[in-house]
């Protein structure tokens, strides 16, 4: 590395603001931008950001690291504007798509129940001779003629992403590949993306589904960052360290996405760089249990972090597509400062899920929105202040709020402003909590518990209500609450994730054949690491096997921590590993069956690098004292629901020292976030500047 590089740079494109933190690795210094997002064009958002960087003195040579969260795959998915996509089935098997699992997603009794619409309908299927079995030997030769008329004829019915999705082509993948090459012969321009590769595993919906959101988002995700490399480029920045977050709560270069088939891996990319933050960044609180509220521009985002993980999953549903790939164990709901707010036709309030997003916005920003939103709701009773918005770089305009509120919401249902924002921003406070309860009920979690982080733009303004609706008496909020998911870039490893499926009984397992299968995938993780410049001697892998009963139709991660030594596996490890199942099924479903026989369904390896990464910094010993007069702004009505009007003391967070201690009501206002204390609840500042809400009396 050179001695003059020394800024980190991370990156979170949100719906309404893209949140930028860059850190000065020589001082530890960290300084944020906030700009509004641009979603015709995001890269445009996130240049203008790096610029406003430059424009104060930041060499852009001297950035060596770029880490970027992004919401391009997931927005273009729900907004259905993916490639027209073809997909290569094996003859005789392309009702798969048609059946699926004869699952309806939500209420299984719903009659009226329609599937999503396809993304490769039955037009755009073609069917190719040739059979893979389900061990992995050839029963038939792959038919190539068929295999150059399918492309011909996708490519004439306009097809550019093409999904290739053979039988157990995960047992052997020599059809697909050798499919491609064929594909790209007569189609050189296609992006081909094949089942083997994006999701080696059994069960045939989700690995068809999978590689068929690749191939579907695939062209997206590399034209942005096609667009956003070169503007980094012309820009200045030209270190080749550009990372995108993944789902699973890591960053992979840009490379990786472009040409390794792992589009999907983007989906949760945002969400995701929040939880992790919160893990890395909250210490003791981490461990002992953390609720994450990311409550942004468009919508909420809620996670749960125990013993100083977040919680992971396999398997997860999106636009009611199945997605086989490790992500965080996170849910989202349409709650965010942009969601509107209007009235349904049976006369009662609603909020969203449509959302104002970036442009036009709320109402009280002046680009021309009219539907009135949580933001103008929150403008409306005080809690926001219309003249430092981004610290003041954006004034709102408090009076349009309240006369969209009561054109909206007030007249249609009898209410004056005040009475039709409390309601808004109750609903919304409700629902949040509401997420929160079932999510922590499906996983044997009592929030009450736990502490409430939140975080983005507006996180903490509602936070200590969602915290009082759950009984949760401690609220922590970092220091850059409003750049915190970005802040999580600059706190994370460069993860891949490796996935090959082998049904067999365990006892015919040998612990050599084991040892290779681990092998041959760390094998593959090592040639990519080469291939994307990155350092093999930082790298760590991490093995786990998809274990069950014979006869389940489901499966558990049993990580194999602390078996294998320099020689490999042994025929012990295999007996531990069988014991770490049983117990962990004790552990989830409450029983165990230690005479039944197992099965191994997959191998699984997490290749793991470090890069440096953020380090807090403890400023000082956190003595307690009120906060000091030089710390209040003033005072400012604003409306508590079960309080009614009363006198907020409004604090400059920057200014308060470390150990400040102040009661509520009160407000903390900062550049990229506010912090709302109702009465009952006291405030104080850590030594490490982050700031802890209690409710007393508690």
């Amino acid at each position: 590395m050179k001695k003059d590089q020394q800024y980190r740079l991370g990156v979170d494109v949100g719906g309404t603001h893209t949140d930028l933190v860059l850190l000065n690795t020589a001082t530890g210094e960290v300084s944020v931008e906030k700009v509004s997002s641009t979603p015709k064009n995001p890269s445009l958002g996130v240049l203008n950001g790096v610029q406003n960087f430059i424009s104060k003195g930041t060499p852009p040579g001297e950035i060596e690291f770029f880490s970027h969260g992004t919401t391009i795959t997931t927005n273009a998915l729900l907004e259905m504007r993916g490639a027209k996509v073809g997909m290569l089935i094996t003859a005789g098997y392309r009702a798969v798509q048609e059946i699926q699992t004869q699952g309806r997603d939500g209420n299984p009794f719903d009659y009226f129940y329609d599937k999503p619409e396809h993304i490769a309908p039955q037009s755009m299927t073609r069917e190719i001779p040739g059979r893979i079995g389900w061990e992995g030997d050839e029963l038939e030769a792959l038919d190539e003629e068929a295999v150059r008329e399918a492309t011909r004829s996708l490519k004439k019915a306009g097809a550019t992403s093409l999904a290739v999705v053979y039988l157990f082509s995960y047992a052997n993948p020599s059809h697909e590949a050798r499919t491609r090459e064929l594909i790209l012969r007569e189609f050189p321009q296609a992006h081909v993306s094949l089942s083997s590769e994006v999701l080696p595993r059994i069960r045939e919906w989700p690995r068809m589904s999978t590689t068929l959101l690749n191939a579907y988002l695939g062209p997206v995700l590399v034209g942005y960052i096609n667009d956003l490399g070169r503007g980094l480029d012309e820009g200045g920045v030209s270190t080749q360290q550009r990372f995108l977050m993944q789902s699973n709560g890591g960053v992979m270069p840009f490379s990786a996405a472009v040409e390794g088939g792992k589009t999907v891996y983007t989906l949760f990319s945002g969400p995701a760089a929040g939880a992790r933050a919160s893990a890395y960044l909250a210490g003791e609180d981490a461990q002992k249990g953390i609720v994450t509220l990311d409550m942004g521009g468009t919508s909420a985002d809620i996670a749960f972090i125990e013993g100083g993980s977040p919680l992971e999953v396999t398997e997860v549903m999106l636009a009611r597509r199945p997605l086989g790939l490790p992500a965080l164990d996170m849910t989202t709901i349409s709650a965010g400062g942009g969601s509107i707010a209007w009235v349904d036709r049976s006369n009662f309030l609603r909020v969203g899920p449509r959302s104002a997003g970036a442009d036009p916005g709320p109402v009280c920003y002046g680009k021309g929105g009219t539907d009135p939103t949580v933001t103008d709701a929150d403008i409306a009773l005080g809690f926001l202040n219309p003249e430092y918005f981004l610290g003041g770089s954006q004034t709102l305009d408090k009076k349009a709020a309240e006369v969209a509120l009561i054109d909206k919401i007030g007249e249609p249902l009898g209410m004056t402003v005040l009475e039709a924002a409390a309601g808004i921003r109750r609903i919304v406070d409700l629902r949040m909590a509401d997420e929160v309860k079932v999510f922590g009920a499906k996983r044997g979690v009592d929030p009450q518990e736990f502490t409430l982080l939140p975080f983005g733009g507006a996180g903490a303004v509602h936070a200590a209500s969602v915290a009082e609706e759950l009984g949760m008496n401690r609220i922590f909020v970092p220091p850059r609450p409003g750049a915190f998911s970005a802040m999580g870039l600059l706190c994370t490893d460069v993860v891949h994730d490796y996935v090959r499926s082998e049904l067999r009984p365990m006892d015919q397992v040998t612990s050599s054949h084991a040892e290779e299968v681990f092998t041959s995938l760390e094998a593959r993780g090592q040639a990519e690491l080469v291939q994307e410049g990155l350092d093999l001697e930082k790298a760590r892998f991490e093995r786990e096997l998809d274990v069950r009963y014979t006869g389940q139709g489901y499966e558990l991660r049993v990580s194999l921590v602390g078996l294998g030594g320099p020689e490999g596996l042994t025929s012990d490890d295999m007996v531990t590993a069988r014991q770490r199942f049983d117990d962990k099924h004790a552990q989830i479903h409450g029983h165990a069956a230690d005479d039944r026989p197992v099965e191994i369904v997959s191998y699984r390896v997490r290749l793991r690098v470090d890069v440096p990464k953020y380090e807090p910094v403890l400023l000082g010993e956190a003595k307690e004292v009120f906060a000091p007069k030089e710390s209040v702004k003033g005072t400012r009505q604003a409306y508590f629901s079960g309080h009614g009007g009363v006198d907020a003391t409004v604090y400059e967070r920057d200014t308060l020292p470390l150990g400040a201690t102040f009661e509520g009501p009160a407000i903390v206002e900062q550049f990229d976030s506010t912090t709302v204390l109702p009465p009952g609840w006291k405030g104080k500042i850590d030594g490490y500047k982050n700031l802890f809400l209690i409710r007393e009396g508690l």
